[in-house]
């Protein structure tokens, strides 16, 4: 514990010089007495409380012991001290050279054991362990505040926007990766033959990864810095995504698509960790909501590259029997673009100051702070400030290891922030579960009603014969029953979605056929010859086959997205979806520092919730797509203001890893919502309707209880 309150101590240190040399510029004298401060910060271990550097100091005055604690009887003359460096100049019109001095050491003219020097603070093993946390409570305060002055120094200008569109793209990535897993489903399922005890399993073993990725890359990213990890997480997920785009089996491409997911599940809680840490307080809502509409970008780009790609069956190759490059892999290859841009501009940008600082790195702090100050200044046409660092402390060191990672898991369950971790994982959770589950249920519905509307514009041909005549185009949407084909020829042409009943095809040929959703029920062939076709066993059904012969079959299975309209109309639906929240990020964005986070939160929810009942009237296909853009339109303000309420809940040191939680049970909603949701397809409105409502309305209500943290410093 001694040596713990030590590292706060002097870590509060660094911060309150860092505070110090950042406000200095603003005015015209230096203190002399810096060395003098330096040398009292470096003998004795506690130090004053800061005091409002606002106000016109003109004395510096020595230490008085109260109570075993030093407290300032006057105030400081640092800021009214001239200085050689700045004497005559105009700090408003002059470049000001200053010298950072490192941080003093916490240990320097220590005291024999057993003794307290007079003038000396308590030891701390003579004090109790309450006024050992409310110690260390008061440093964290303190450099919270301390680093929110250094912040408002530094302002809001070029750095902040190149960091935000940076970290924009790592969030639409996280947005492409969702909706990757939606498009590709129907298409690498039926391109690699899965059957349907194995369908499903691509979007649910996503999800899972995602799951896993964003506790584990979210509490790393507390040890070993925000931009380091979500450096390694998008590689990850880019290698990855790219190598699935090539394997062929479906157990490889299960395995690629979960350790991309895994890659990219770090993606939200660093991203905005790292983004508020650079964040003045007056700025950060606002801000941390336009990044938001990222994802949305994401969306729309995976949806447009869908519509665009998918459907083109013709852009593909294959390297004989055994090797097939289809459409839809290489919109997944195009899917890993956004990812690549971030990995790439990531290594330009500099690690969080905040991370820093709260791992004892001074001086490495202050070079990042005084980088974004003269980018920020450059871009305004104000002068730099030049700095030089002369004295380099030695970096308290944090292993980074699965212990570790779960130590700081568990502090996020402990006083005071356990009630709000708990709160939030419900909310996160209810949110989830709602959104993904009717993010699965309005498409599968959508699908059930364009699937009844194409069964009832099916043609009944009954006891026909026919012969002597050569199919070459397609027949679809059919039902032939005791139908007499004879001597018939069927000759580079496509059956979808014919079925054959009681029929007879007597010497018959069949040459370069494709069969899409057709079968050959009770059926009789006779003297028949298929060559290069892809009828076998699963489409006859109880048929009969005398004297005739296979050869050349088709292997592997067909695609279906030649001329399908049903295939745009899906991605144009979701495109629509996506474009749907556009409304609600922009109004979410003005007026989150207005009518608070929680307002938006707890209402957002509540509203999503209550439109639900409206899904009773979806009786038509236009009916169900505004439907799903209201709900979409209405549940986005809930997501921003939910990022926003946890990164401002969390102090620096566990901030990654509760994000990373809460996401974590985001995903494992998802994947419950999935399965729940989509098991109702068909079967009944009401449950889902119901489910949804409540799941939304109850979140949204222990939303409220969440503590506002509008006026809040990132602790």
């Amino acid at each position: 514990m001694d040596e713990a309150h030590n590292n706060r101590t002097s870590l509060a240190k660094g911060a309150k010089d860092i505070a110090k040399e950042a406000k200095r510029h603003a005015s015209k004298n230096l203190s002399k007495a810096v060395d003098r401060a330096s040398d009292e910060y470096s003998t004795h271990r506690s130090y004053n409380r800061f005091q409002n550097e606002d106000e016109d100091e003109d004395n510096y005055n020595s230490y008085a012991q109260q109570d075993g604690r030093y407290a300032d009887n006057a105030a400081n003359d640092e800021d009214g001290a001239s200085s050689d460096a700045t004497e005559g100049h105009d700090d408003e019109d002059e470049i000001y050279e200053g010298e950072y001095q490192g941080v003093p050491a916490h240990n320097d003219g220590k005291q024999r054991d057993g003794q307290v020097a007079l003038g000396q603070p308590v030891s701390d093993s003579l004090k109790s362990q309450k006024e050992l946390e409310n110690e260390r409570q008061a440093d964290e305060e303190e450099l919270a505040q301390q680093y929110e002055l250094i912040m408002q120094e530094c302002g809001h200008g070029r750095f902040q926007w190149q960091l935000f569109f940076v970290l924009g793209l790592a969030l639409m990535s996280d947005g492409v990766e969702v909706f990757v897993v939606g498009f590709v489903l129907p298409s690498a399922e039926t391109d690699m033959c899965v059957p349907n005890s194995g369908a499903g399993w691509l979007g649910s073993i996503v999800y899972l990864g995602m799951m896993f990725g964003a506790f584990f890359w979210g509490g790393l990213s507390d040890k070993l810095g925000r931009k380091q990890c979500l450096l390694i997480s998008m590689s990850v997920n880019g290698f990855f995504a790219f190598l699935s785009s090539f394997v062929q089996g479906y157990s490889m491409f299960l395995l690629c698509r979960m350790v991309s997911g895994f890659g990219i599940g770090g993606a939200v809680p660093i991203v905005f960790s790292y983004f508020a840490e650079v964040l003045a307080r007056e700025k950060r809502g606002e801000h941390l909501s336009w990044l938001c509409m990222f994802w949305m970008i994401g969306g729309i780009y995976a949806s447009a590259m869908a519509w665009a790609i998918i459907p083109h069956y013709g852009w593909s190759f294959s390297m004989g029997s055994a090797y097939q490059f289809h459409s839809w892999r290489v919109f997944v290859v195009v899917c890993a673009l956004p990812c690549v841009s971030a990995v790439v501009a990531l290594t330009f940008m500099p690690e969080s100051p905040r991370f820093f600082l709260e791992m004892g790195k001074h001086d490495e702090a202050w070079m990042v702070l005084k980088q974004i100050h003269d980018t920020n200044m450059r871009a305004r046409g104000e002068p730099e400030r030049v700095f030089t660092v002369s004295t380099r402390r030695p970096p308290h060191h944090h292993p980074a290891h699965c212990c570790s990672i779960w130590l700081t898991f568990m502090k996020c369950f402990d006083y005071p922030v356990r009630d709000n971790t708990i709160k939030l994982a419900a909310v996160w959770f209810t949110l989830s579960f709602g959104f993904y589950g009717l993010s699965v249920w309005f498409p599968d519905v959508i699908k059930h009603l364009q699937a009844d509307e194409y069964a009832s514009r099916v043609k009944i041909h009954n006891s026909e014969r026919i012969e002597d005549f050569t199919f070459n185009f397609t027949l679809e949407n059919q039902i032939h029953r005791n139908g007499v084909f004879l001597n018939d020829r069927f000759i580079s042409m496509k059956f979808k979605a014919v079925t054959f009943i009681d029929s007879s095809f007597l010497n018959c040929y069949f040459e370069d056929v494709s069969s899409v959703g057709s079968f050959f029920k009770n059926c009789t062939f006779v003297d028949s010859f298929f060559y290069n076709t892809d009828i076998d066993d699963s489409k006859l059904t109880n048929s009969r086959v005398i004297n005739s012969s296979f050869h050349h079959n088709k292997t592997g299975c067909q695609m279906t997205f030649d001329d399908d309209y049903s295939a745009y109309w899906v991605y144009f639906v979701n495109f629509l979806g996506t474009l749907a929240v556009l409304p609600g990020n922009i109004v979410s964005a003005l007026l989150m520092d207005k009518i608070g986070r929680l307002s938006m939160l707890g209402g957002s929810m509540v509203l999503s919730g209550i439109s639900c009942f409206f899904l009773w009237f979806g009786t038509s296909e236009s009916m169900m797509i505004f439907m799903l853009c209201l709900y979409n339109g209405l549940s986005i303000s809930a997501w921003n203001s939910l990022d926003v309420v946890t990164t401002e809940l969390y102090p620096t040191d566990r901030r990654g890893t509760g994000f990373g939680f809460c996401n974590a049970m985001c995903k494992l909603a998802a994947v419950l919502g999935n399965l729940i949701f989509g098991s109702l397809v068909g079967i009944t409105k009401a449950i889902p309707i119901l489910l949804a409502s409540s799941v939304l309305v109850g979140g949204g209500l222990v939303g409220l209880r969440l503590p506002d943290t509008r006026a809040n410093v990132l602790m």
